[in-house]
């Protein structure tokens, strides 16, 4: 985890496009300073959440139905969280319980 005594030196990479399609190769997730916390007994699968996420974080199954958040791609937005009427994601800070 990336926090205030971490030098610069070991940080992810990021902004570096050296090929097509490399997105997968850079895991920006520890960017984050606040999380989204999935709320599984509150979720009506209604799918606002992973169409309004920019970095593809929120997955869904062959089943159609999201999973738990990718956190290794997950910058902390928040976005998914707004787009949620049934408050089944809150964001927390990062690692609080």
């Amino acid at each position: 985890m990336i926090d205030k005594n971490t030098p610069w030196q070991e940080m992810t990479p990021g902004g570096a496009i050296y090929e097509a399609g490399n997105s997968l190769t850079f895991k920006t997730g520890d960017w984050r300073s606040v999380k989204p916390v999935f709320l599984h007994d509150k979720c009506k699968q209604c799918g606002l959440c992973f169409a309004v996420c920019p970095d593809n974080a929120i997955p869904v199954g062959e089943d159609q139905k999201r999973k738990d958040f990718n956190y290794d791609f997950c910058k902390g937005c928040g976005v998914c969280s707004k787009a949620c009427p049934f408050t089944a994601i809150i964001m927390k800070e990062e690692g609080e319980e």
